[in-house]
């Protein structure tokens, strides 16, 4: 990216955009402008709340596999800048909005999100009505679909569409988690040093996880130790002798991950202390013997209503899944922590029976409000307290 030291302030300079459809599974078409490469893209198509931060979709692995669209009127007024990155790359497969911005203003900005998405090979179209689009899958469900610029027909693109592998027929962690494990030296901060809140050493599980989760977790510990999701075994991670262990966010069905499944049972079942987001919070509810459900359009977006149980407290939170735990299904010694306010659906549990606990939201935000940043000091406060009054399997080791 080339750097520029007064801002970036222009008018998008392309050539006439070329004609782009999104075709539904079900035949529907809507018609557009190709945003991106020419070609044609398939995925899950999906939708995302969010007013801002489309740079921190772009990168936020736990997109891998799926088309996204923006309910948002008009998006790329800002650019994309080098701070807002949640990975190294785009992992979505393609992008839909009603309209890109023709100007990028703001002094972080580096390019323009149009010119970011050409150099990231994505497939992309704007002038489709993303908020009738919404209600639709709002009222039929998620659904797969493709994006292309090319004059396939559509009885050929539907064909191709039913063809395309589906999020469960895909490893989507192994193409997003770190292929090598790797060690990073914490800052701790003085809030957290005061809050009882940091820990020496720390082993995240990386099953796609966001750079703002790494950067919460180094202000909380000494030394981070970050472990490929994919490959990382519960003997792994004994050999570490870690105070605690956090099973990061990440793409695609918690139920088909049968080594990360294990993984999180034999964490539970030996009391090691853990905490899950996201996809970690579903692979430790199925460990502990519940079952999850694929919403019919999950929670993607900055402005979900979560409430703490036993407080009472309320965060607007940040959230990406499409899958949830089965409340009917929660064992015994999982209580329920956190509930979304606005359906009802299982948002955080503690197991009674071992120092673990997670949550379905995302505490770091980034993009969203930061009004469940907590949770990070209540982690490592409970690892901490853990630590010298549990019995694990890494005491001795």
């Amino acid at each position: 990216m080339h750097s520029v030291s007064a801002g970036f302030n222009q008018t998008q300079q392309f050539p006439s955009p070329q004609h782009a459809r999104l075709v539904l599974s079900d035949g529907s078409v809507y018609e557009g402008r190709s945003i991106g490469v020419p070609g044609t893209t398939f995925g899950e198509l999906m939708f995302n709340t969010g007013v801002t931060g489309y740079q921190e979709v772009l990168t936020d692995p736990s997109y891998n596999g799926q088309l996204v669209m923006l309910t948002t009127p008009e998006v790329g007024n800002y650019g994309v800048n080098l701070q807002d990155y949640q990975s190294s790359a785009i992992h979505l497969n393609g992008f839909v909005v009603t309209r890109l911005s023709p100007y990028t203003s703001s002094w972080r900005a580096e390019i323009s999100l149009q010119e970011f998405l050409v150099k990231n090979g994505i497939v992309g179209i704007e002038g489709v009505d993303t908020r009738a689009l919404t209600l639709k899958i709002r009222d039929e469900g998620e659904m797969m679909a493709a994006i292309t610029t090319t004059t396939l027909g559509i009885d050929e693109l539907v064909a191709q569409i039913h063809a395309a592998p589906k999020l469960a027929e895909q490893d989507l962690v192994g193409q997003v988690c770190c292929k090598q494990p790797y060690t990073l030296i914490g800052r701790p901060m003085a809030k957290a040093i005061a809050d009882g809140a940091v820990v020496q050493h720390f082993c995240l599980v990386d099953f796609g996880v966001k750079r703002s989760i790494i950067d919460y977790l180094l202000e909380h510990t000494h030394q981070l130790t970050v472990l490929p999701g994919n490959r990382t075994t519960y003997n792994d991670i004994v050999a570490l002798k870690p105070d605690g262990v956090m099973l990061s966010n990440g793409p695609g069905d918690p139920s088909i991950l049968a080594p990360q499944i294990e993984l999180a049972r034999q964490l539970v079942q030996n009391r090691v202390p853990t905490v899950g987001i996201c996809l970690g919070h579903q692979l430790l509810g199925l460990a502990s013997g519940a079952t999850m459900k694929k919403m019919p359009f999950g929670h993607h977006g900055g402005n979900h209503p979560v409430q703490d149980v036993e407080t009472g407290q309320i965060f607007i939170t940040s959230q990406n899944h499409g899958y949830a735990a089965d409340l009917e299904s929660l064992p015994d010694q999982l209580k329920v922590t956190h509930v979304n306010l606005n359906d009802g659906s299982v948002e955080g549990f503690r197991h009674l029976q071992a120092p673990v606990m997670s949550v379905q939201f995302h505490p770091e935000a980034n993009p969203g409000p930061h009004d469940a940043n907590v949770i990070f000091t209540r982690f490592m406060q409970a690892i901490v307290t853990a630590a010298k009054s549990t019995p694990t399997a890494l005491a001795g080791v």
